[in-house]
């Protein structure tokens, strides 16, 4: 496959975006850190307006000086761009009801996800343009590496491309929230997709196995919990290492401990800054993982004898999971309990899904860890 082409700073035309009116769909996240560098890129204030619902989030725009309409109908009418950053659990269910009905024939629809465009769950007209741009880091990075001077990894595209211009357009945006000075990677809704759902889903689930699969055995082995959590993760050496890995090169990296394998800092609590498709998928994919990890520590004669067994069953798995991503099935299964999502307690499935991995040795000990060595921390 020929490389992807990366578009910088010299590649956008800003003059497409002159005198648009730009809409942020939530500002969460992602939306609260791209509306601020778009205005920061100079494009004016009164040409922003932050659509959000009556909440802590509205709240925080208006602090940061931003006009805000609660009506998701009344922002979608005047938007010549309009960046969809809603969760996309809702956003059929908002953007089919209460956007797309009143958008401008010729706007700009910004997606950040592939997820609804890949699998058609978006109804746009077709002499509209729907772009993606895809920050790949959570949003506080996506400020914080601009308020530096810094750019940071982002996917661009033209999924729809009604007047003519939608690349255009997508690379001009991808400049004014600051993408483009790292440089902006050509990519598509498919392989976004394809790409984010088989990490949460595939990568992601084996790496949180491997971990509480090395807790286990090592703790029968005799390691202490304090011992465990520092040298696993709490030390911060495997994030350490996949930093370096990440300005050095990941395959010239050598393991400085054992036990660490060149995996980044897991703490389940950070799968709060991630999507809802996003903590699903990684959730269920870990619990319903099986295959054997490790060999039992109780037929090892002796802790010099542990060897680490590669995940050949997971790894043979990774097939399966990248197929279910593309033909649509997990799609399917996952819109069957959309509803349920926004439910309180057990009733939500990914209630049960923390409950259940909380339950785990590994996040129990943690708690104590934490409770016993908080001045530490």
């Amino acid at each position: 496959m020929p490389s992807a082409k990366i578009y910088y700073d010299a590649d956008a035309d800003l003059s497409v975006l002159d005198g648009k009116i730009i809409v942020f769909l939530g500002f969460g996240n992602q939306g609260a850190a791209q509306a601020q560098n778009l205005r920061d890129s100079g494009i004016p204030n009164e040409r922003i307006l932050i659509a959000n619902r009556p909440d802590a989030y509205a709240e925080d725009a208006k602090s940061k000086g931003f006009i805000v309409e609660h009506d998701f109908g009344k922002a979608a009418q005047v938007a010549d761009v309009i960046f969809l950053l809603i969760p996309d659990q809702v956003q059929p269910r908002v953007f089919n009801g209460e956007v797309a009905p009143v958008l401008k024939d010729t706007a700009a629809i910004v997606i950040a996800s592939g997820y609804n465009v890949y699998y058609k769950l978006l109804n746009f007209k077709p002499t509209q343009d729907v772009v993606m741009v895809a920050p790949r880091m959570i949003g506080s990075s996506v400020r914080s590496l601009y308020v530096k001077g810094r750019g940071f990894p982002c996917f661009v595209s033209a999924e729809q491309d009604g007047t003519g211009k939608g690349l255009t357009i997508a690379v001009a945006l991808s400049r004014v929230v600051g993408a483009t000075k790292a440089g902006a990677i050509a990519s598509s809704a498919r392989e976004e997709t394809a790409m984010d759902l088989f990490a949460e889903q595939a990568l992601w689930p084996n790496i949180i196995v491997l971990f509480r699969e090395a807790f286990s055995v090592l703790k029968e082995a005799g390691c202490s919990d304090e011992a465990l959590c520092y040298e696993m993760w709490m030390s911060k050496e495997p994030a350490e290492i996949f930093e370096r890995a990440a300005d050095d090169g990941f395959v010239g990296q050598v393991c400085p401990s054992p036990y660490a394998w060149n995996v980044p800092k897991l703490i389940l609590l950070q799968l709060k800054h991630h999507s809802v498709v996003s903590q699903f998928g990684q959730l269920s994919g870990a619990l319903n993982l099986t295959g054997l990890l490790f060999v039992p520590i109780s037929k090892i004669s002796s802790i010099t004898g542990l060897v680490f067994v590669p995940p050949i069953s997971p790894a043979r798995s990774m097939l399966t999971y990248v197929s279910q991503v593309l033909n649509g099935k997990f799609c399917e299964e996952f819109s069957k309990i959309e509803a349920d999502l926004e439910k309180e307690g057990s009733a939500n499935p990914l209630n049960e899904l923390y409950r259940k991995t909380n339950a785990s040795e590994l996040v129990e000990a943690e708690v104590r860890v934490r409770s016993r060595l908080a001045d530490l921390l």
